[in-house]
């Protein structure tokens, strides 16, 4: 069963963080946790795969600017387990994400895009969201 929460108007700001709890389900495929303005544009695209016909299991990262996807950034350390009870920590440090994995191990993406404040927030995909933060 695929999830979504879409959150419109939040003011996430350089400095901020919002803290993702959930349960990965155990026949996932993939999941995704979105920050930008809009579903068309998106400053980060978090977008754990479990079966990637290159890599096997990646983390994905991405951004899209008016609709149009940018060059994935592949992160082949993915401590994350099908069917597991997982904490990701995303940050927004101005010129960079931070995504902070279950295991310590971080994640860095550009801000291509150069947002400032973070507007919309999205999270989907095989993935069951127990607890949602933003401190």
């Amino acid at each position: 069963m695929s999830m979504q929460l879409e959150l419109k108007n939040v003011d996430l700001r350089p400095g901020d963080q919002l803290k993702i709890k959930g349960t990965i389900l155990h026949d996932a495929e993939r999941f995704q946790i979105d920050l930008g303005s809009d579903s068309d544009d998106l400053a980060l695209h978090f977008n754990p795969r479990f079966h990637d016909d290159t890599d096997g299991a990646v983390l994905v990262c991405n951004s899209k600017a008016a609709g149009c996807w940018g060059d994935e950034k592949r992160e082949i350390h993915n401590p994350l387990q099908r069917g597991s009870d997982v904490k990701i920590v995303l940050k927004l440090a101005g010129d960079v994400f931070e995504v902070e994995l279950p295991d310590g191990h971080e994640v860095q993406f550009p801000n291509r895009v150069g947002v400032d404040v973070i507007n919309y927030i999205r999270v989907m995909g095989d993935f069951k969201l127990t607890c949602f933060k933003i401190c």
